[in-house]
C-alpha cells in the first residue's frame, strides 16, 4: 500500500485518502507556471518519482541522476527505460542537467586540453540524452572555483571563449548555465555579464536566486534586474536562511527568507513563460520525499498568491 506524509496535516495518507488528495492538490492554479521537481530529489528511483509527480499534479520533471548516477554515466538504454516511464504517466522532461563545465578552469597546457576533451564527450553525452528525453535544455555551468582561485578579468575572457564553443557544438540545444556557489558564475550580476559577452542565441541561464542570494547578492530584486529576461532557460526554486553564525543552510520553501513570491511574479510580468524546477537542497532526518514534499506544500502557497 502506498503511504505519502502529507505535511499541512502533519499525518501519513494511505489508499484511498492518497487519491482524494491528488485532485485536490490539482486543484490549485497552476496554470500560469509549468511546475516541476528535480527527481532524485524525490527519489532515486524513478518510477516512484515520476508517480509522485502525477498523483501531485506536476507534469514537468528536470532530470539529473537516474537510479543513482547521474544520467550522463547511465547506459543509453537505462535512459530510455527513464523516458518511458516518465511518458506512461504523463510527465515532460524540461531540462537534462549535466556536470559539464562544473569542474575548476583547466590550464592551457596538454594536460588541460585532455580534460576539456572529456568535456566536450560529457557534452556530447548529455545532447544524446536530452535527445533521448525529448528536450533541447541542458543544465550546464561556467567552471568552478579552484582551491584557492579568484576570479579575474583573464580568467572571465577564457571561460566566455569556451562557453561560445560549447554554443558552436551544441547546434540544435540550449545551453542553462546555473549561477552557482563556489563558481565563476554564481549570481545575477556575473550571470548578466556572461550573457553581455556570449550573444550566442543558444545559451542562456537557469536562474538560481537562491544560489545568488546564498552567495551574497541580493538576488531579488537587484543580482535579477542584471539579466536579460529573455535569456532565461529555466529556474529553479528553493529556500534559505542565514543562522546567527552567518552560515547559509537550506531550508523547507516557506521556512527562509527568499521571496519566491515577488521573484515569480516578476519573472511572469516579464514574460517568462519557460519551466519552473523545485529543487529543495533541504535535508531533512525524515528522508528527502519528506523534504521535497514539504517544501512543494510550501511554493503551492506561495503559487496560490502569484
Amino acid at each position: 500500500m502506498r503511504v505519502m506524509y502529507h505535511p499541512t496535516r502533519r499525518q501519513w495518507i494511505t489508499g484511498s485518502a492518497l487519491a482524494l488528495l491528488a485532485p485536490r492538490l490539482r486543484a490549485i492554479p497552476l496554470s500560469q507556471i509549468k511546475l516541476g521537481i528535480t527527481t532524485d530529489e524525490i527519489h532515486d528511483d524513478v518510477l516512484t518519482a515520476a508517480r509522485f509527480l502525477h498523483e501531485h499534479g506536476l507534469r514537468w520533471a528536470a532530470v539529473r541522476n537516474i537510479w543513482g548516477p547521474y544520467n550522463t554515466e547511465q547506459p543509453i538504454d537505462k535512459v530510455r527505460e527513464a523516458a518511458r516511464i516518465f511518458d506512461e504517466n504523463g510527465i515532460r522532461v524540461s531540462i537534462e542537467s549535466t556536470g559539464f563545465f562544473k569542474i575548476p578552469l583547466p590550464p592551457e597546457t596538454p594536460e588541460g586540453q585532455k580534460i576539456l576533451d572529456r568535456q566536450w564527450a560529457l557534452l556530447d553525452a548529455g545532447m544524446e540524452r536530452a535527445k533521448v528525453f525529448g528536450t533541447d535544455k541542458l543544465r550546464v555551468f561556467a567552471f568552478t572555483l579552484g582551491r584557492g582561485e579568484t576570479s579575474s578579468e583573464k580568467t572571465y575572457a577564457r571561460i566566455y571563449e569556451l562557453t561560445r564553443e560549447a554554443a558552436r557544438r551544441a547546434k540544435g540545444f540550449r545551453l542553462s548555465i546555473e549561477n552557482v556557489g563556489g563558481a565563476h558564475v554564481a549570481t545575477g550580476a556575473q550571470a548578466g555579464e556572461l550573457l553581455k559577452h556570449v550573444k550566442e542565441s543558444n545559451v542562456g541561464i537557469t536562474w538560481d536566486p537562491n544560489n545568488a542570494g546564498a552567495s551574497g547578492e541580493q538576488s531579488y530584486p537587484d543580482g535579477y534586474r542584471k539579466l536579460d529576461p529573455a535569456r532565461i532557460f529555466h529556474v529553479h526554486l528553493r529556500d534559505y536562511k542565514h543562522q546567527p553564525d552567518g552560515k547559509v543552510v537550506w531550508t523547507a520553501v516557506g521556512a527562509g527568507e527568499f521571496d519566491n513570491l515577488a521573484q515569480i511574479r516578476a519573472l511572469l510580468k516579464d514574460g517568462y513563460k519557460e519551466t519552473f524546477t523545485l529543487e529543495t537542497h533541504w535535508v531533512d532526518p525524515k528522508g528527502k520525499m519528506y523534504a521535497t514534499e514539504t517544501s512543494l506544500a510550501g511554493l503551492l502557497k506561495v503559487i496560490e498568491k502569484v
